[in-house]
């Protein structure tokens, strides 16, 4: 494993400029067809309308995922021609005698020497044998086979060519032809192609961002989390905490955990309790224990347990006694902070971690990340960290959350404002232009594109700058209407191409980790407006649809939604959606109940009490439920004196009608789907609220482009849960007597012993004379699917 991107040589034609990553589809770099031999020759050639003197032409390597320099010719020649055909041509620079050396992401340029041309060639005179990608895409047909050493071939590539006169683009969107034995005619005018909001380079540092503390008007929220004080009793989500608490234990020893710290700063380390694996232990190196904290940190907020107490302790005092006297305490040498994601995943996954276990009681916690951020908010890497690092914007939110931790301090926000704001992205967020997430510009489109909105929500609520959150606003609105699948799982991976509503059934996407920074954003802004029901929604279905389903028992956590065929199983060697799904599972009871001074939220219905102080006095509510099997919820109010305040049920937007409540067999008022009813009186030891969810069966047909020619497909939800039929991936049901396929509703039988399982009647299946329905949730290993086809056929009786 080499500890940072290979310099040994830096070409001699680079000038100091370096070009970040550019994976979207719309900056992603000219691949030439793939030949079996490096003794090959190609070339790309653009035209320039008009003749030139040229000053310069600048070459930009391709950049893509963990491959910089992917495809630079191993020899080339740059040459001008007034002449289409190049029968006369003049060299511009020669560097075909000789082997190149790999430029990474440097930029070369050469000097034009005012050389007069209307055509400008660049020609691969022998070509370097492509990189290894961790998110290999489709390439074009291979030529004559594969390379017999590693498979990948040999290809000439680059992002993008810039001609200069008088310090002007004059290549910029000219054409481009290509060679006709190895050229990629399709991906030629890439190479033209505009240059991106912020220019290609990977420095960024815009001091006219930050603003002063004393200027800020911190946001004061309206609702937070009960303090610790919700104790599950019974239902899934004790059911899910349980199986999280034993995946941590029995998934790496603090040992384990400590090893790449211990490396780091030159300590022994016991031998390994497993193989460590190559990249979720060694790239990113030190996230592990971020991994566990994270989870066990989540889950001794709300509930003690002796055994997880205790190995967070030793981690954190062993991560202590590794730490450097200037306070870097990370589990990688500082000089590889640009290898891979470690300057962002990595440190945002620990200082997540210690942020839990400082929340969970261990204020040690606190104190290493404020030695930490004292020498990371001064550190001569902040100009190059949002682009030189991969996702580098992943790394915003350790910042953002660590302002408002007991120790943040101010410089915490201005160092997003100054080195990772992003003011096009921004407006093109308040705009809602579709662009801006599939196309985002500076790095692989993703879900973890909704880490930089949770960054920007915290910069609003510390700032109470209003453009934040326009532009969490209209990122909310993009996810929301155009990459979120039924059930709520996100449709949009890294190194595919997923356009709006795209929604596909067949790639793996809907990441675990995608959908826990989904809840976490909601709940910031459900914090600002608790009273817009549409966030706890959002929530509530993520949860089911997607954290506990992708719970794998006690053994691991699920990467992948899948949303057909079978699920994957669970892993536990510390992948991004095991991390972020221990720590939402951990963190369950939180969303459960909101607290203000004066009110209390019933967000989500599930079995437990919760205790706050309100206006004053000590209030304990006990809710005894069986959801999502059974609708009805029952709430006990316990008070050592009468008490006033305000108690708020949610009526969820996907209930089926009006929904009455009953205090103490009195009927009061009833709420509209997507509202809160609002008791307020006068409450009394052992008053009782009950009510009954309007759950109901809804259809909604399939939108995205996994489509049946000629026939429909459909998702079937009850209430909040998507619904899957069991037995094959490709169901198609013929609804007998029906004219509408959502008349199947009306056929479907519910279990009785559970209100949220179905049989359909009287009908006939390609694949089985009946058909079963289930949550999604409860899908283990049988095979399903949760888009059926549905064929109406009104006329057989």
């Amino acid at each position: 494993m080499r500890e940072n991107f290979p310099e040994e040589t830096i070409p001699r034609d680079a000038n100091g400029e370096r070009i970040c990553a550019g994976p979207a589809q719309m900056y992603r770099p000219y691949r030439s067809l793939i030949s079996k031999t490096g003794n090959a020759s190609t070339w790309v050639q653009i035209d320039l309308d008009s003749r030139y003197s040229i000053d310069s032409v600048k070459l930009y390597p391709s950049n893509r995922y963990f491959a910089p320099g992917d495809g630079f010719p191993l020899r080339f020649r740059i040459e001008c021609s007034e002449d289409e055909t190049f029968g006369v041509s003049e060299v511009i620079a020669d560097r075909s005698t000789v082997d190149y050396p790999d430029p990474w992401d440097h930029v070369l340029q050469f000097d034009g020497r005012k050389k007069i041309g209307r055509y400008v060639r660049v020609t691969a005179t022998a070509l370097r044998e492509g990189k290894p990608d961790l998110f290999p895409v489709e390439t074009p047909e291979v030529l004559e086979g594969s390379s017999e050493s590693s498979g990948r071939g040999f290809l000439f590539s680059l992002a993008k060519i810039e001609v200069l006169v008088a310090s002007r683009d004059v290549a910029l969107r000219k054409q481009v032809s290509v060679d006709s034995s190895l050229g990629s005619q399709g991906e030629a005018q890439q190479l033209t192609r505009p240059p991106r909001p912020q220019g290609e380079g990977i420095i960024t540092d815009s001091r006219e961002n930050v603003t002063l503390h004393s200027e800020w008007r911190r946001i004061t929220v309206k609702v937070r989390p009960p303090d610790r004080n919700v104790r599950l009793e019974g239902g899934l989500f004790e059911a899910a905490t349980r199986k999280n608490v034993m995946y941590l234990l029995n998934s790496s020893s603090v040992a384990d955990l400590l090893r790449p710290f211990r490396e780091r700063a030159g300590l022994t380390s016991p031998k390994l309790d497993h193989i460590p694996n190559l990249f979720w232990d060694e790239t990113l190196s030190g996230s592990n224990a971020g991994r566990f904290l994270m989870g066990a940190g989540a889950t001794l907020q709300w509930q003690d347990d002796p055994e997880l107490r205790g190995r967070v302790n030793e981690l954190v005092d062993g991560i202590a006694k590794c730490r450097r006297p200037d306070g870097y305490l990370m589990g990688y040498p500082e000089i590889s902070i640009f290898f891979s994601e470690r300057g962002a995943y990595t440190r945002a996954w620990l200082t997540h971690g210690l942020i839990e276990v400082g929340d969970a009681g261990n204020t040690k916690a606190f104190g290493l990340l404020r030695d930490f951020y004292d020498w990371y908010n001064g550190s001569k890497y902040l100009p190059q960290l949002l682009r030189r690092c991969m996702q580098g914007g992943q790394g915003m939110v350790a910042n953002s959350r660590m302002y408002f931790t007991p120790v943040g301090r101010a410089t915490d926000i201005q160092v997003i404002q100054r080195y990772f704001q992003e003011n096009f992205w921004l407006d093109d967020l308040a705009r809602r232009e579709e662009h801006a997430i599939w196309q985002y510009p500076y790095d692989r489109p993703h879900a973890y594109l909704i880490t930089q909105l949770e960054a920007y929500m915290d910069l609003y609520n510390a700032t109470g700058d209003g453009r934040y959150l326009a532009a969490v606003d209209g990122g909310w609105d993009l996810f929301h209407d155009h990459w979120e699948n039924a059930g709520g799982s996100i449709s949009i991976i890294e190194g595919d191409v997923d356009p709006p509503g795209s929604n596909k059934l067949y790639t793996r996407l809907g990441e675990n980790c995608g959908s826990a920074f989904w809840i976490l954003l909601n709940y910031r802004l459900h914090a600002i407006r608790p009273d817009d029901e549409k966030y706890v929604t959002e929530i509530e279905k993520s949860i089911y649809n997607v954290v506990l389903a992708n719970q794998d028992g006690s053994h691991g956590i699920r990467y992948h939604t899948l949303l057909v065929g079978q699920k994957e199983p669970g892993s536990r060697v510390n992948t991004c959606c095991e991390g972020q799904g221990t720590r939402l599972i951990g963190g369950l009871p939180r969303y459960i109940y909101s607290v203000s001074d004066d009110c209390i939220y019933v967000n989500l219905f599930e079995p437990s009490t919760v205790s706050c102080d309100s206006s004053g006095e000590r209030l304990e509510l006990t809710m005894r439920t069986r959801f999502p099997a059974r609708s009805a919820v029952e709430l006990e109010v316990r008070s050592a004196r009468p008490l006033s305040t305000v108690i708020r049920i949610r009526v969820p937007s996907w209930a089926a009608r009006d929904m009455s409540v009953d205090v103490n067999g009195i009927l009061y008022p009833g709420g509209s789907p997507g509202t809160y009813v609002s008791l307020n009186r006068r409450w009394q030891n052992g008053d009782i609220i009950s009510f009954n969810l309007p759950m109901s069966l809804s259809l909604r047909k399939y939108v995205g482009q996994d489509q049946v020619a000629g026939r429909e497909k459909y998702v079937l939800e009850f209430g909040p849960l998507l619904m899957a039929a069991i037995g094959t991936e490709n169901f198609a049901i013929q609804l007998t007597g029906a004219s509408r396929p959502e008349e199947i509703v009306g056929q479907l039988i519910a279990d009785s012993l559970n209100d949220s399982h179905f049989v359909l009647k009287d009908s006939a299946s390609d694949n089985s004379s009946e058909i079963r329905f289930i949550p999604y949730y409860e899908i283990t290993d049988e095979t399903f699917t949760c888009f059926p086809v549905i064929d109406t056929h009104p006329d057989l009786l």
